[in-house]
């Protein structure tokens, strides 16, 4: 906007959302912001980024976001949604680790393989 002629950036104008609230929240390496913005025509709704601190292939750092768009007709549906979500993950334990690795062999054959697959190297030239 060119506040000297009185002259408005169209483009400016239409990119512009008006800033109304936010609220910073720092959780260990993230770091998430809620913004309540408001449109043109004055209809707000809420961005929700999450910002991580990231190193390149090169070594120079940058911030990997994520953003999501969250409108006015969705709040309730959304809060119940993450109520519930949160909820359920505050009061289960927590899972147990799973072990891939399997003390017997299922089979025959598989007892047989692991027999051969181990080969001490230093054993092939002793005779």
């Amino acid at each position: 906007m060119d506040e000297e002629l009185g002259i408005k950036d169209d483009h400016y104008d239409r990119n512009e959302k008006e800033e109304v609230f936010t609220k910073i929240v720092r959780a260990g390496k993230r770091t998430y912001f809620f913004d309540v913005k408001m449109t043109r025509h004055e209809d707000l709704y809420l961005t929700i980024t999450e910002s991580k601190k990231r190193q390149g292939k090169e070594g120079k750092m940058f911030y990997e976001k994520h953003k999501i768009f969250l409108y006015r007709e969705d709040f309730e549906k959304f809060c119940e949604g993450l109520k519930e979500a949160v909820d359920f993950a505050a009061s289960s334990p927590a899972p147990e680790r799973v072990n891939y690795r399997r003390e017997e062999p299922e089979t025959e054959l598989e007892a047989c393989e692991n027999e051969y697959s181990n080969v001490d190297f230093d054993d092939l030239g002793a005779k």
